[in-house]
Order: structure tokens, then sequence, then C-alpha cells
């Protein structure tokens, strides 16, 4: 049975890294375990691992409440993320589930998050759970 913990440690985060990494090539894993700590600890960021059965992560997520005008207090995903080797095992799901009972937990109306065009499976997946497309995201890099 899985087991989905938060997590803040410098070493929890490196174990989840082999995961993380999976998304997010573009960082290394001191990088990540340095920002990661940096939005934990100033922007109320929180990241969550599910292990499986022997103690190892298979599935990734940092998200945040936020409150908006346009869908008021609601969970953010900032990433979403199942080991690769992992994958049609159940382990999204549960992350993905566990993911919404937290929001409701904590009083949240929603759950958002936004998915890279080029990430079709993952749509695929977002969709089969009932997550529906509801807006385009736009946004330019400031040089």
């Amino acid at each position: 049975m899985p087991v989905i913990r938060t997590v803040v440690t410098s070493d929890e985060l490196r174990a989840a890294w082999p995961v993380v990494a999976q998304l997010r090539p573009e960082l290394d894993e001191q990088r990540f375990v340095t920002q990661m700590q940096r939005q934990i600890a100033d922007d109320g960021c929180r990241a969550s691992v599910l292990y499986d059965d022997q103690g190892v992560p298979r599935a990734f997520a940092a998200w945040r409440v936020m409150e908006m005008l346009a869908v008021g207090q609601h969970v953010y995903v900032d990433d979403l993320i199942t080991d690769a080797d992992s994958r049609s095992r159940g382990y999204g799901k549960a992350m993905l589930d566990w993911l919404k009972g937290e929001a409701k937990r904590l009083g949240c109306v929603r759950l958002q998050l936004d998915s890279g065009t080029q990430r079709q499976d993952a749509h695929a997946f977002y969709l089969r759970e009932r997550l529906r497309i509801e807006a385009l995201h736009f946004g330019i890099e400031l040089t």
C-alpha cells in the first residue's frame, strides 16, 4: 500500500529527485533541493511524495494553497510527476486523489494545475480523472 508524506528536509527532497528529474531535467539535484526549501519557507509551497511498499519514491507533487478572485481558495499544483518506470500502477491516481482530499481538508473549493502542451500522456490522465481544460495559460520570459 503506498504512503504519501509531505517532506521538507534536504534528505527527503534528495530521495525524491530521481522522480522530479524526469519532469524538470533543466534542474540539477542541488538546485532542486535549494529552490524547494526556499519555496517551502517563503512561499507556502508543500512537497509531497508517494512511496511504494518498499519505501521507494514513485510520485512527487509540489503544491500550495492560493486564493484568487477568479476561483476562490484552491490548491494549485506546481508539479505532479509519477516515475516513468512505475506508470499504470495507480500511483498517479493515488497522488491526485490525495491532493484532492488535502484541498477539501484545507477548505479549498478547487484544485488547479497547468500542464505543458507537450505532455499529452499527462493530459489524457487528467481528463480520465475528470479534470477539465478551463483556460489557456500565457507567459513571456522577461530578460
